[in-house]
């Protein structure tokens, strides 16, 4: 090959380099949803807003949630956020604040907001748990507003027809009578309740599941069939969430049902809400991290009745049109651990630990290196790290990038057993081949690593 021909040939592998990441980047970065990252608001500030709910109003959806940014579970603010695609969410002020000598003072818990409008009084009506610093007093509280991020005023607290309610949530039926959904009586028995005309307070009981044990509560209707979505009670630690459905919401419930794989503890995370998306809906989680609560993230995930019962539909990376009532999982390219070179104290860690057919790399961090050659397209792309983290709490590892300085990723907890959970993180990749370390000049360990697979979404 002479100098010219291999000029020109360099020069057309540039151009199509060029043109592949034009044509990426003409599909815009935020139109993906990635579970288990950190998530930014159009400002550039970390949204936080746990214990999801979400109102829709005309093209618009409103974010309601938790701040947790002072990594205290007691009552700092509701935070409202809007979006027209789900992904793309603009700060507001503040829904609800803290209010001086009453039960949602700064004393005080208020968790898992939901908002719901009321026609009769063109007002928008939030509900909530209200409770006490050591949950003694498990109670709802109601708040009203003019506008969809309010703020809200504070109309009280109280036990809903005498009896105790933790974790709640409200659904709207589509004759706009709407049903309080709590875990009442020490979280032994789950119950629903009618709410009045103005959504003030409840009328009655109209469904009891008598020792169901649930929590985080959320409810879609299909085709004339309720759908009950609710995990059980293990604290901030993830449990197998469960479905239940009826075709009366005052009848008889079926027997629980898993809407993920048992073993992954809903891929670590707990229900929030429920949002119908076409003949499917949007599974909304918290995965949280109990000792850096504002640090917990979003694990919202494709709920599919594909098969005949609704199951999560995994996926580091999807897209949806809700618009269409569609949504699409990226797919990337795997490198398995194995094929990595192990350095310092890692090691493989045998084949009873294994993911698709490869054994894991175990003793990462605290001197233990994985390195990895994986393949870039020259810009910032999601890379998902596979690892079983079985600690009662979250990890943190190390990823460098062709030698570039540590990028410090969160390892959730597996909820104490081994099982896999990737999260993803943004590196920029150079065009060809990358070296990656995992686990460089950590002082602590990290999670097994079974695998690394990379996109080229951006």
């Amino acid at each position: 090959m002479n100098a010219i021909t291999a000029c020109l040939r360099a020069r057309a592998l540039t151009a199509w380099l060029v043109l592949l990441v034009c044509i990426l980047k003409s599909v815009d970065a935020q139109s993906l949803i990635v579970p288990g990252a950190l998530w930014y608001d159009t400002d550039g500030n970390e949204i936080q807003a746990h214990g999801t709910g979400i109102l829709t109003v005309g093209s618009t959806f409103y974010w309601f949630g938790e701040d947790k940014a002072n990594n205290n579970y007691l009552f700092s603010a509701v935070s409202c956020y809007s979006s027209t695609d789900l992904v793309n969410w603009a700060r507001h002020n503040d829904a609800l604040t803290p209010l001086a000598g009453t039960n949602i003072s700064t004393s005080d818990i208020v968790e898992r907001p939901k908002v719901i409008y009321n026609e009769k009084n063109e007002e928008y009506v939030m509900w909530f748990h209200s409770d006490n610093s050591d949950y003694g007093l498990a109670m709802v509280g109601v708040a009203t507003a003019d506008t969809p991020c309010g703020p809200y005023s504070y109309r009280g607290s109280f036990n809903p027809l005498g009896a105790q309610s933790r974790d709640e949530s409200i659904f709207q039926d589509a004759a706009r009578t709407a049903y309080l959904l709590y875990a009442s009586d020490n979280n032994q028995d789950f119950k629903i309740a009618r709410l009045d005309s103005n959504y003030y307070n409840v009328t009655e009981v109209v469904s009891e599941m008598t020792g169901a044990t649930l929590e985080a509560p959320g409810m879609l209707k299909r085709d004339g069939v309720y759908w009950l979505l609710a995990s059980h009670t293990s604290g901030w630690a993830p449990n197998p969430n469960k479905y239940f459905y009826a075709t009366n919401i005052s009848g008889n419930w079926s027997s629980q049902a898993d809407i993920a794989p048992e073993d992954t503890d809903t891929y670590s995370s707990q229900n929030a809400y429920d949002l119908p998306l076409g003949s499917d809906a949007i599974y909304m989680g918290d995965r949280w991290d109990s000792n850096l609560l504002g640090n917990s993230r979003y694990a919202w995930y494709p709920l599919s009745w594909s098969t005949g019962d609704p199951q999560i539909v995994y996926a580091d990376l999807w897209t949806v049109d809700y618009e269409a009532g569609t949504y699409s999982v990226a797919t990337g390219t795997t490198y398995p651990a194995v094929n990595g070179t192990l350095g310092g104290s890692s090691e493989l860690l045998g084949s009873n630990y294994t993911y698709n057919g490869y054994e894991g790399v175990g003793y990462l961090g605290n001197g233990g290196t994985l390195t990895m050659t994986i393949d870039g397209i020259g810009a910032e792309q999601w890379v998902s790290l596979y690892y079983a983290n079985a600690d009662s709490s979250w990890r943190n590892t190390t990823i460098s990038v062709n030698g570039g300085s540590n990028v410090v990723v969160g390892q959730a907890n597996t909820g104490g057993v081994h099982a896999i959970l990737s999260v993803p993180v943004q590196l920029y990749l150079k065009p060809g081949s990358n070296t990656i370390i995992i686990g460089a000049n950590q002082t602590d360990y990290a999670g097994d690593m079974y695998q690394v697979v990379v996109y080229t979404e951006t």
